[in-house]
Order: structure tokens, then C-alpha cells, then sequence
């Protein structure tokens, strides 16, 4: 899905760095946040197609984020995929509120871009 827009955060800049690497050379526009705080700044301003979020970001929770991304009408439908290597949601994910998928870390490159495909697809 080349062209497609991507919103990643993690407070992780290795995850960062590497992913948006990753992604970019598969045709993707990247943005990375290192923090919660901007996250909807950053839906408003780079319109993403899909969001790739951590669990942990800094002092904010990736689960309460992804709730209040799924609970606004302008952006109920962009899906969210979490990654942790700390909190396994997969369990959570068919509650309202929920992202569409989970990954845990450490994960293998091929897997999550399967995943982001899946969801980009839908």
C-alpha cells in the first residue's frame, strides 16, 4: 500500500528510527512521535491512514490514547495497532475503545508489516 500514511509512537527512538527506515523503503510516509502528548495534533495535521502506538509512551498510556481515538467520531475509523513489550492486550482487543490489533515486542519486522497490511486493507 505504497503512499499510504503512517503515525508511529514509541518512545523507543531505536523502535522509531528503525521502523520508519523499514516502512519508508515500502513506499510509506512516516511520522514518529516520542510521546502521547501530540498525538492528535499530529491525526489533525498528517491525516495518517493507520497508527502504530506502544503501550508505555513516557508518562502516558497507549491503551487510554487508542480509547480516545476509537471514541471521537472524526477518528473512530483510523485503526490503531499497539505494540508492548511489557502489557499483552490481545485479550482486550475486542472491548469498544480497543485498537484492532496488538503486537508484542520484540517482534519480527515481516510480522508487523503483515499486520499494518492487513489493516490498511480492511
Amino acid at each position: 500500500m505504497p503512499g499510504k500514511k503512517i503515525l508511529i509512537a514509541d518512545d523507543d527512538a531505536d523502535i522509531l528510527e528503525i521502523l520508519s527506515l523499514l516502512l519508508a523503503e515500502r513506499g510509506y510516509e512516516i511520522k514518529t512521535l516520542t510521546n502521547g502528548e501530540e498525538v492528535f495534533e499530529s491525526i489533525n495535521k498528517f491525516k495518517p491512514d493507520l497508527i502504530v502506538m506502544d503501550v508505555m509512551l513516557g508518562a502516558m498510556d497507549g491503551r487510554l490514547i487508542c480509547k480516545d481515538v476509537k471514541e471521537n467520531p472524526p477518528t473512530n475509523r483510523l485503526p490503531v495497532i499497539l505494540i508492548s513489550g511489557t502489557h499483552d492486550v490481545t485479550g482486550l482487543l475486542h472491548l469498544p475503545g480497543s485498537a484492532d490489533d496488538f503486537i508484542a515486542k520484540p517482534f519480527k519486522i515481516n510480522h508487523l508489516i503483515e499486520k499494518i497490511e492487513k489493516q490498511l486493507a480492511a
